[in-house]
């Protein structure tokens, strides 16, 4: 069953289920840092949230050059993991990620609205490459991409002011 939900300024359908979304691929896809989306990292475009989440592991303009040119998101993912790796990665990794993400689903872009549809499921990320900070695989994982998505979410929520 779909739900209509009226805000301020806009509807939204979703649909009716308590099943998490498990699986950041086919409907799902625009989750995935691998989905087309315009970010900036230090004034720099970058063509997904993946590409410009791995040049952030490096300070090295080079570098990061060579992975805002990089083909795909998978091309910038294997150089990402080549990179001089900054001192204070593990300190900021999260917060560089939470940034990317907000710009991805800004108010009002199409995935912001996609976002909004997921109303309040569970959002994993589910793999089979045993990613488990950002992840699950095999049913363990700290799932840390879907937590962040959801909380990105449940603010929208509020800012929107449901009726």
């Amino acid at each position: 069953m779909t739900t209509k939900i009226t805000y301020d300024c806009f509807e939204i359908y979703h649909e009716d289920t308590d099943k998490p979304i498990n699986s950041f691929s086919g409907k799902w896809r625009f989750l995935s840092n691998f989905s087309p989306a315009n970010v900036k990292l230090d004034d720099a475009e970058y063509l997904t949230v993946e590409a410009a989440y791995q040049a952030a592991k490096t300070l090295n303009k080079k570098e990061r050059t060579q992975i805002r040119k990089a083909a795909t998101p998978f091309i910038a993912k294997e150089l990402g993991g080549k990179v001089t790796l900054r001192t204070d990665w593990e300190d900021v990794k999260l917060v560089v990620m939470e940034d990317l993400l907000r710009q991805k689903f800004a108010a009002f872009r199409d995935d912001y609205f996609k976002l909004i549809q997921t109303y309040d499921r569970e959002l994993i990320e589910g793999n089979t490459w045993h990613d488990t900070f950002w992840g699950v695989c095999d049913g363990k994982g700290k799932n840390h991409l879907g937590l962040l998505l959801m909380r990105i979410r449940n603010e929208y929520y509020h800012w929107s002011c449901l009726k």
